[in-house]
């Protein structure tokens, strides 16, 4: 079977680019040729490269620059003929738009990955929708109903993401201590932390409002912010600077901005927070479940699939910042419990392999085009 995939990020920003790597470096020896089509230049195509996967650029621009999109659309078309391709699978909504049109010239079955929670209000939704597909792989069971309620109806089989599990090994890593000390971090009292890019809908501010009142309790914790500035929302950034100024958080909140070293950033955390609204999945939560952190994330969305309330973790609704303080509080008044509910996070974060991700990803695919082998 060869698979195309038409991806459009070059440069590993989010957890959706972090699936693809997965993807490529656990399938393979599964059974499939790939090769990725990126709709831009960057560090993910030598990467890919780097696995002996074929990996080619067709820049597209905007969907404004017409002429761009309609010559990306024919050579993505051309390169599915000359491969022989058996399908297109498209990464995100807004690539089937290209990479949909692309299956129809070239004759080919298509699928998307839906990596969000569509809503039918988003008109870019809609139109990708339209465009044929044999398949629209969703990520949770939110997604897969948020995308049945949107027409015409697509088969909607659920693949749930994984996570290198061998990157969040505790064993393998600094102690707790250790890695504080390493970072440049608070050594005393309580560390609370949450990772991801710096967006509105991730709910940081939230965490940041929850501050006074953790320290009422705990004079000694801190705060600290892993996440880079995004493009969409540059101005939340200045957001949160000026929130974490206007209470009087400027020593206790550090904002550590992009880092690679993830894995280093969590286990020096004590109690892990995803704050983020309706959240589609949530990879960062799994990846603190498996180096066994207490963890509080939203009680909507992807984390309801992955967390059972108040055993391997705790769910608090978005934006409410007294009842994110108390599961922090819950957490550090009752260490026995927190320490109960990290073993089982990360028993439970050992159901998330990207092996077995890969192996569920590449079978349904295979499932539209029963005819190839």
């Amino acid at each position: 079977m060869k698979v195309i995939i038409v991806m459009p990020l070059a440069e590993q920003r989010g957890g959706g680019e972090m699936m693809l790597w997965d993807l490529m470096q656990q399938g393979r020896n599964a059974g499939v040729e790939w090769l990725v089509i990126f709709l831009e230049n960057g560090p993910m195509v030598k990467q890919v490269k780097s696995l002996g996967i074929d990996a080619q650029v067709v820049e597209i621009g905007r969907l404004r620059q017409i002429h761009r999109f309609f010559a990306a659309v024919l050579q993505i078309a051309a390169i599915a003929r000359q491969e022989h391709a058996d399908i297109i699978v498209n990464w995100m909504w807004i690539t089937h738009i290209s990479g949909g049109l692309a299956a129809m010239l070239a004759g080919l079955p298509a699928v998307w990955y839906q990596l969000e929670v569509p809503s039918d209000k988003t008109w870019l939704v809609r139109l990708a929708t339209l465009i044929p597909a044999r398949a629209i792989i969703t990520l949770s069971e939110d997604g897969k109903q948020a995308q049945a309620q949107i027409w015409p109806h697509r088969p909607t089989p659920l693949v749930y993401p994984g996570v290198a599990l061998e990157r969040f090994e505790p064993n393998a890593l600094p102690s707790p201590q250790e890695a504080r000390r390493k970072l440049g971090l608070p050594l005393h009292g309580p560390l609370i932390g949450i990772v991801g890019r710096l967006q509105r809908w991730k709910g940081m501010h939230v965490l940041v409002q929850a501050m006074p009142k953790i320290l009422q309790q705990y004079p000694d914790a801190h705060c600290v912010i892993v996440g880079g500035k995004h493009d969409f929302e540059p101005d939340y950034e200045d957001f949160l600077k000026a929130e974490i100024a206007a209470l009087g958080l400027k020593e206790q909140v550090i904002m550590a901005g992009l880092q690679r070293n993830i894995p280093e950033w969590v286990q020096a955390m004590d109690v892990f927070v995803h704050a983020s609204d309706k959240e589609p999945f949530g990879i960062v939560i799994i990846e603190a479940m498996a180096l066994g952190k207490p963890v509080i994330a939203g009680d909507a969305g992807g984390p309801t699939e992955i967390i059972t309330d108040g055993m391997n973790g705790l769910l608090t609704p978005y934006g409410n910042a007294d009842k994110l303080a108390i599961a922090i509080l819950r957490y550090l008044d009752e260490q026995e419990f927190a320490q109960s509910a990290g073993v089982a996070a990360r028993q439970r974060a050992l159901d998330f392999s990207t092996h077995s991700y890969a192996q569920n990803f590449i079978n349904a695919v295979r499932s539209v085009i029963p005819s190839v082998s």
